[in-house]
């Protein structure tokens, strides 16, 4: 409701968590949050409890609220419609490996 107020600025490089969750992180931005949401209510269906972050902003990244779900959940979906190369998708791959590697249960794939 807040962001339907003609006041609201959304804050640049502060990502949102859209669903809190602890098994699996789901990372996104514009159009495919909404795919993420849905990806993730299938998901509880089945008993795995998935965070869906809103990176709101790709530039900057919030680097800080990605890893800090990967510590958490131990695992990653980055969901783009982007190339596979050079993509943001890529961008954030690289990103998790570097920044919480210790806390994947295995190596980021494509």
């Amino acid at each position: 409701k807040e962001a339907l107020s003609t006041d609201y600025v959304a804050p640049i490089g502060k990502a949102l968590v859209m669903r809190p969750g602890s098994d699996v992180t789901l990372v996104s931005f514009s159009k495919m949050v909404g795919f993420c949401k849905k990806a993730a209510d299938e998901l509880a269906k089945e008993g795995i409890d998935a965070e869906v972050i809103n990176l709101r902003s790709l530039r900057p990244l919030d680097r800080d609220a990605i890893a800090a779900s990967v510590r958490k959940t131990n695992r990653i979906v980055v969901v783009e419609e982007g190339w596979p190369q050079a993509g943001v998708g890529a961008e954030i791959a690289t990103m998790v490996m570097e920044d919480a590697f210790d806390h994947l249960d295995a190596p980021v794939e494509r």
